[in-house]
This record gives C-alpha cells, structure tokens and sequence, in this order.
C-alpha cells in the first residue's frame, strides 16, 4: 500500500489568511504542494518548499473540448501551458469538456477526445499529464458534459495516452453517482488526480456530511496510486484547521 500525496487548492484556504501563512502552514503540515495557484505567488511557493501540483491548462470551463470550433484555441493554450508547466516542474494540467448544449453524450465523447489527440503528443513530449476533470451538472455545474465517470473513461480509452487520465472529484461524483470505492477501483488506470470535499456543503471533511475519507484513502493507497491528492473544501471556520484536520483524515 502507498501513502497518499496531498495537496491543496489554493482558491479555497487563501481568502482569510496572507499567501505566506498559507505556504508556511501548509508546509509545516505536511502538504507537497499547491493547485491553482496565482502564478506571480509561484516563486515564493517553490522557496516554500511546495511544488505546483496542478494549474488550468486552458480557458473557459464550461465552452471546452466538446466543441470542434474550440480546438484552435485550445490547443495554443495547452502548448503555452505545457511549456509553463515544463518550466516549473507541474505535473498535472486540467483541462474542461465544457457544456453539453444539447450535444449527445457519445457525440461529445467523439469530440472530446479529438481535442485532446492533438495535444497528447505534445504532452507526453512534456512529460505532462493532462486529467479532464468530472464535475457534477446537478448542483455546482449545470449542464456540465464530463459528469460521469463512464462518460471520462471512454473519452480517455479513446484518446489512448498516458498522458491523458481523469481528475476524480469526490464531492462531485458523490452528488452525481455515489459508489465511490468500487468506482476508484475499477477505474484507477484512468486517473490521473483526484479532489476531495465534504457532501452536501462542500465544506470539511468532518462528521456533518455523508462521505467518510479514512475508507475511501485507504482504498486509493491500496492501488499504489502515485499522484496526489487534493483537498478542495471550502473551509467554514479557520482555514489552517481544517487544512490541518483533513491532512490528518487523509494521511493513510
């Protein structure tokens, strides 16, 4: 069994306290590095100790992959981001199906995975890998097509990379699935990063909501999963804290 690699999302501990408290605490914790960070904040996480774990590797989250029309577009930010995250030693960048639209599902699975076909090699080149993220379309992302991880999976088998593998959201394929250990496991090959939260809330992981993260922990180290982890709850009380006690929750 391997022992998770934690990481944390910067938007979400970052509102309440000054960029150095965060890089300080989240270093003394334990974290290996940060996600979505300011890129100007970069140097002083780096000096921190911390690596960038995860950045956008393109605009518009929900105008994405699944429209030929933004291909262009999407492949000049990929090849820009991908030559960043060479540069600062970013392992995963995330990238967007974007909305359905009333586009069929295996229609934008098609389209999907032609758009990142044209940036695969280019990221395997990078030694870079680039994880479509599963968001849900119920609550947080209305009309969302990457919202089951079926759906991800057959776009990943399509496009045929390494470099090309899934970010499993917890809290968002919990709203939108449920069957999250099992679903891990028999998906594992596909994932590239994974996100945490508590559901409902999106809040900490504690005692007030329905997923328990000790089981599902064990259950990803029990693979010798080798990316990271990243805790994306938005904190209700101090964001040290709660990056402290989900750190702790997490560290199987």
């Amino acid at each position: 069994m391997g022992r998770i690699k934690q990481s944390l999302a910067w938007g979400c501990f970052s509102q309440k306290n000054a960029p150095e408290v965060v890089i300080r605490e989240a270093a003394r914790i334990g974290y290996a590095g940060v996600e979505m960070s300011p890129t100007e904040l970069w140097p002083a996480i780096i000096d921190g100790g911390l690596k960038i774990i995860t950045q956008g590797g393109h605009a518009s989250l929900g105008d994405g992959l699944n429209k030929v029309s933004n291909h262009d577009r999407i492949q000049r930010e990929l090849e820009a981001s991908l030559e960043l995250a060479v540069k600062w030693g970013i392992p995963r960048l995330i990238v967007f199906s974007g909305n359905r639209e009333g586009l069929p599902d295996e229609k934008g699975i098609e389209t999907t995975a032609a758009g990142l076909k044209r940036v695969a090699k280019a990221a395997e080149q990078a030694g870079v890998t680039l994880v479509l993220e599963l968001l849900n379309s119920k609550v947080d992302h209305p009309d969302y097509q990457c919202d089951h991880t079926e759906w991800g999976v057959k776009v990943v088998k399509a496009v045929d990379s390494p470099r090309v593998k899934l970010l499993y959201d917890i809290y968002h394929m919990q709203i939108m699935e449920g069957d999250v250990i099992r679903t891990i496991r028999n998906n594992i090959d596909h994932i590239g990063h994974f996100h945490t939260a508590g559901n409902p809330g999106r809040n900490e992981l504690d005692e007030t909501q329905e997923l328990y993260y000790p089981p599902i922990m064990r259950a990803i180290a029990a693979t010798n999963f080798s990316g990271y982890v990243g805790q994306e709850f938005v904190p209700l009380g101090d964001p040290v804290a709660g990056l402290e006690a989900g750190y702790k929750l997490c560290d199987v």
